[in-house]
């Protein structure tokens, strides 16, 4: 559009739609400067908007749980959208999809839907394989239930903001954040990520499971070994770490 049919249709009134699709979102400065790039809001704005409690309560979330407002789908919005109506926009959607059976089955399973999108954050975030996802839930369900530490790798990038690590060592488990499940014991205070709508589903329905621990398999082909025991994790990690040992020795050749 040239610059005089654009001032032509702002002076009439006029405006186009945008239609925003949210995928993948980690962080709120992530989704500040998305909405910053397609509507007229500034992503400062934005980003103090979607910080500021007092703004967010009319939503029932805060700033630890203003992402769980966001089901990655597409939107149609105006481009002169206020923040607020923005933000109304997503709580709609968000009501409409937890409304009937997904409220449900998150109340069987002694979680509320924050909760459940949380833990779906941390499962999308440990594996794109939807035979998984279901499973890497169990895990996690049967370590709250026995009051133990979550220990979710995801958790610690999430907390340093370093998304970049490839392998989670001993000092970085360290570090001191709510949001490092190595830390503290229970789900982190928001989500780490926006989960898919198939994410989300496969935590409803994960199965029951006795599964405390998994780790890679050793094919490297992003499927995980499930365990019971210590013992047997212990088996399976060892097998992954040989064969990594093994890939690194023949890339350094």
């Amino acid at each position: 559009m040239s610059l005089v049919n654009l001032v032509r249709m702002l002076k009439a009134g006029r405006q186009s739609p945008v239609r925003l699709v949210i995928n993948k979102i980690r962080t709120k400065e992530d989704f500040a400067g998305k909405i910053g790039q397609q509507f007229e809001a500034d992503s400062l704005e934005v980003l103090q908007y979607i910080t500021n409690n007092d703004s967010l309560k009319k939503y029932g979330v805060d700033s630890n749980t203003m992402m769980t407002l966001i089901i990655p789908n597409s939107y149609l919005m105006w481009w002169n959208a206020p923040v607020k109506n923005i933000l109304s926009r997503f709580a709609d959607q968000r009501d409409k999809f937890w409304d009937g059976k997904r409220a449900t089955k998150a109340a069987a399973m002694n979680l509320t839907p924050v909760q459940v999108y949380t833990m779906a954050s941390i499962v999308e975030e440990e594996t794109n394989k939807q035979e998984d996802k279901g499973l890497i839930a169990s895990v996690y369900m049967n370590r709250i239930k026995k009051g133990m530490k979550l220990e979710a790798d995801p958790t610690v990038k999430y907390a340093m903001r370093n998304f970049s690590l490839k392998r989670i060592l001993h000092g970085h488990l360290q570090y001191p954040s709510l949001y490092n499940t190595y830390q503290h014991t229970g789900l982190p205070p928001g989500p780490i990520a926006t989960p898919s709508i198939n994410t989300i589903d496969a935590v409803l329905d994960a199965p029951t499971t006795d599964y405390i621990f998994f780790v890679a398999k050793p094919d490297f082909k992003g499927y995980s070994n499930f365990a019971s025991t210590y013992q047997q994790h212990l088996i399976y990690a060892r097998a992954y770490q040989r064969a990594l040992d093994s890939l690194i020795l023949s890339r350094n050749k």
